[in-house]
């Protein structure tokens, strides 16, 4: 079980969990008409490095003056906080009609709910402030920094205390320097490949 603090700081943090989101999908523009995609999520967690944060004076008005916008961030990265049951039983994405896997074997969910799944962290919280809940780290995306200073105060939930927060950016790094070998020889690995067809 984690700890998190409900008082809400006068920044974005690393490990701030917020409410009711939107993520831009994709905008196309025709003639005069502009569509926009938006998919929404009921919870986010900011991943962004703290240091990060609290360097940008976007974010933080009392960081260090510069001279120059070297402290600048272009968007603060986030991932969705998943409904434990949902993503076992494969239906935390049934809005957006994404067929996810099942997670039946109760190994596997052993797994999962003690962190020893590489792709995924569980979050269980405290006085049961939210249920339990999933990070899957191949769902990252990144929001722009103007949209979360707009819902900070509004759309704020808590805040994953610092050793907690650590252990999530300490997998997530980790899940994203993994070497993906590949599955076959291919020509796209192997330019020599054409030739001994």
């Amino acid at each position: 079980m984690i700890q998190v603090n409900k008082q809400i700081n006068s920044r974005i943090c690393q490990g701030a969990v917020y409410k009711d989101i939107y993520h831009i999908e994709w905008l196309t523009e025709t003639n005069t008409e502009i569509e926009i995609s938006k998919v929404f999520f009921p919870h986010i967690i900011i991943l962004t490095q703290d240091c990060d944060l609290n360097q940008d004076p976007n974010v933080n008005p009392k960081s260090p003056c510069t001279k120059n916008n070297d402290k600048d961030l272009l968007s603060i990265l986030v991932a969705p906080l998943y409904n434990y049951e949902q993503v076992i039983q494969g239906t935390h994405l049934s809005q957006l009609k994404k067929k996810m896997q099942v997670i039946s074997s109760s190994t596997v969910q052993n797994h999962v709910k003690t962190n020893q799944n590489i792709r995924y962290h569980y979050l269980e919280f405290p006085n049961k402030e939210m249920v339990p809940r999933i990070i899957d780290f191949k769902h990252y995306f990144s929001v722009n920094i103007d949209y979360i200073k707009s819902i900070h105060q509004s759309n704020f939930v808590l805040q994953i205390d610092d050793l907690y927060r650590e252990s999530i950016s300490t997998r997530f790094s980790y899940y994203l320097s993994r070497i993906g070998l590949p599955d076959t020889i291919n020509e796209c690995h192997n330019p020599d490949y054409s030739d001994k067809k």
